[in-house]
């Protein structure tokens, strides 16, 4: 039986188990979807040219999917995979289910055994044995990383401990109490797993070393240390020799790539950890803010290239590297293009890791926090042109009425305007562009053929202050001292929730929620289980004692005070390190009236070309209509996930506020066609091929900035 039969055959016999029903999948072509990213190259790009400029306006709804499974503020931010003419995709709950894909109807749903997780699941991996008899799908539900059956919807049993690793295990470390959660989907290179995870930015974050797991047992194959230890390449980078014991971060959380060929993978890594205050891990900080090639059998170093030394500014690299080969000086040359949350792109020599464009060690101002020393410069690109802007001045304030700008105007010089990389002061500095991005995790897009790149950005700034750190005084301590439960509630707040949701617990009304008056929403149980097991982008809190947790919980709640008991005595456990100084919470500029506090535009959709470096158009991205309304042109919104480029000569991306996808014409930048979502597309499209027929699929899942939640996939096609 060939490989192709047997397919077809495991295929009925799994539809007959699961519904009594025999129902034939399509055919599947050549130009599918089958890793995150569209390819391992992690480019975006589809070679279908069947929707093109001329036919795209006749673009209807095909299928609709609803997971059922929407939660309040929850997201869906995958990016699917199509194998066989099957689609895998993930639900806001963080369940795996496949569709027919090309009626979108549901084939299996797997319900993981750890059902409290919650977070965000960007993809998935797909793998098979040399003869096609063994295919899995292997994703990751907060730190457990599940091997499900991609015919059958079961748990395979024998890989890892009964069908599930845990991603905090065999990091060299006890990191058991730590946060982790694989939100990225790992990269399969023959029988190899790679992947690494999202962990904490605090003092306690694990390390995200980087790691291959075998696809059939789920044993770890190799490591690689993201912060070396002795005697390994880039531990003089750390002035302390003993940070490797205490510092975490330096992860992959957003994705990596892989060139089959050379067997070579390419890792964007984060900032180490703490976040905004060094002085525990001074030096350049290696492998942190990195795009690093490992020889993808061993685990072995090749080369690395830093895009943000010591970093202050929490500049992860946002998405995975684009692998493309553009025209410099009269040749052809194999290259990593890897954008940034600046606003940058870097374009790497593939196999030495050097820049293609000169890139300047530009000189930027010290820092004025105690004990803290900022590295003297950082790495500008002369070329590619960034893709946004890189300052905020007074006269970039928005002026949309006289009142507003005034308002504006006036918080603006409570602030350091700065440029980038001025470390954050007691003062509070504005960072543009913003935490988000610039970049982000949406990625970019890369045209092989023209060699373009296609990349959107928000254009917001945001500011943040650096205070004393609450925790300090309470870090050598048992609580005992506390006599009151809320005392103890409101330290313990301080300690690891004024970043988000602000020392006034109101948050910022979008991004992050007000805690205030949670007793009309929550009861002590549920407070209790979202603590334990996090939501959506908040971390799991499980490393708190139990004593602890229970009197946040109370402070909370707003709950009737009484003794605070002494905390319970944990087993050792990993700490990491308390810094003396933490930043005051991430706040968006924004107006009185909730829309960016800076002249639009807020989003925009860029292309670049990599072979000359040179910017070729700018458009806003999104809108709103309120503003429309009022005789605004079209100002862009904050935009999250990334587009698709075709061969048919368009581009495709939702992101948008405004809950709507957009076709643009990938040579001009116009746009040829848009349909309104049931929710907004967070995430990136995927474009696939069945039957001889070609879809755009994108997840709705909304629920970021303030927009409702969805839960629904939505697919188009030409009639």
């Amino acid at each position: 039986m060939n490989r192709k039969s047997y397919l077809l055959w495991t295929t009925i016999v799994a539809l007959i188990l699961i519904t009594g029903i025999v129902v034939l999948l399509p055919k599947t072509d050549d130009n599918g979807w089958t890793t995150y990213a569209g390819n391992k190259a992690g480019i975006r790009y589809s070679a279908n040219d069947q929707i093109n400029k001329n036919n795209v306006k006749g673009l209807k709804r095909a299928w609709v999917y609803d997971t059922q499974d929407s939660l309040e503020k929850s997201q869906i931010q995958c990016n699917p995979i199509i194998i066989n003419g099957v689609l895998y995709g993930t639900t806001p709950r963080m369940n795996l289910f496949a569709i027919n894909a090309a009626t979108g109807k549901g084939l299996w749903k797997f319900k993981p055994i750890h059902p409290n997780a919650r977070g965000v699941i960007r993809g998935v991996s797909y793998w098979e044995n040399s003869d096609g008899k063994n295919q899995r799908i292997i994703y990751s539900v907060g730190p457990y990383m599940y091997a499900v059956d991609a015919i059958s919807g079961k748990s395979v049993q024998g890989f890892g401990n009964g069908g599930f690793i845990d991603l905090r295990d065999n990091l060299d470390g006890d990191y058991a109490n730590t946060f982790a959660a694989g939100n990225a989907p790992g990269i399969v290179y023959k029988d190899l797993l790679i992947t690494s995870m999202r962990v904490g930015e605090g003092g306690d974050a694990a390390p995200g070393h980087i790691r291959a797991f075998n696809a059939l047992t789920g044993k770890r194959q190799w490591i690689f240390h993201t912060i070396p230890r002795p005697g390994e390449f880039g531990y003089d980078s750390w002035e302390d020799k003993n940070a490797w014991k205490h510092t975490g971060g330096t992860n992959n959380w957003a994705g990596m790539s892989l060139d089959e060929k050379r067997g070579v993978v390419y890792i964007s890594t984060g900032s180490a950890t703490p976040d905004f205050y060094g002085a525990s891990r001074l030096g350049s900080n290696l492998f942190a803010n990195c795009v690093i090639a490992l020889n993808a059998e061993t685990g072995k170093y090749i080369w690395h290239y830093q895009v943000v030394h010591h970093d202050l500014w929490d500049r992860d690299l946002p998405a995975n590297p684009n692998l493309i080969t553009v025209t410099h000086n009269g040749k052809q040359v194999d290259a990593v293009a890897q954008i940034t949350k600046q606003g940058f792109i870097f374009l790497l020599d593939r196999d030495t890791g050097k820049p293609i464009f000169p890139v300047k060690e530009q000189a930027v101002p010290a820092s004025e926090m105690p004990g803290e020393k900022a590295w003297p410069t950082q790495p500008i690109p002369t070329l590619p042109e960034p893709f946004m802007r890189q300052s905020f001045g007074p006269e970039d304030i928005s002026d949309r009425t006289p009142e507003i700008h005034a308002q504006l105007l006036a918080q603006y010089n409570k602030i350091r305007s700065g440029r980038q990389y001025t470390p954050f002061s007691r003062q509070g500095n504005f960072i543009i562009p913003g935490f988000d991005g610039g970049g982000e995790w949406g990625g970019a897009a890369v045209d092989p053929e023209s060699q373009i790149l296609y990349v959107n950005a928000s254009e917001l700034p945001w500011y943040t202050a650096m205070i004393d750190n609450p925790a300090l005084a309470d870090t050598n301590t048992t609580h005992k001292a506390f006599t009151s439960l809320n005392d103890m509630g409101k330290s313990v707040y301080m300690k690891y929730c004024i970043a988000c949701h602000g020392a006034d617990r109101k948050g910022d009304g979008k991004a992050y929620p007000s805690l205030l008056n949670l007793q009309k929403k929550y009861n002590d149980l549920q407070v209790a289980q979202i603590l334990e097991n996090g939501r959506n982008m908040m971390p799991s809190f499980k490393s708190v004692p139990p004593t602890e947790r229970a009197a946040i919980t109370n402070f909370l709640l707003g709950q009737k005070d009484k003794e605070a008991a002494p905390v319970e005595k944990q087993k050792p456990h990993y700490t990491g390190t308390t810094p003396k100084y933490i930043m005051d919470g991430y706040h968006r500029f924004y107006d009185a009236d909730g829309y960016p506090g800076i002249k639009p535009p807020w989003g925009t959709l860029n292309a670049v070309n990599l072979s000359t470096g040179k910017l070729l158009w700018k458009v806003p991205l999104g809108e709103f209509a309120s503003l429309a309304k009022k005789g605004m042109p079209i100002t862009g919104t904050e935009v999250y996930g990334g587009p698709v480029v075709t061969k048919g000569g368009l581009v495709f991306i939702a992101s948008t506020q405004d809950a709507k996808i957009r076709a643009f014409d990938k040579q001009s930048g116009k746009e040829l066609w848009q349909a309104t979502l049931p929710a907004c597309g967070f995430a990136t499209p995927a474009i696939y091929t069945v039957n001889h027929k070609q879809y755009v699929v994108i997840a709705c899942g909304g629920g970021k900035v303030g927009m409702p939640s969805g839960s629904k996939y939505v697919a188009f096609a030409l009639p």
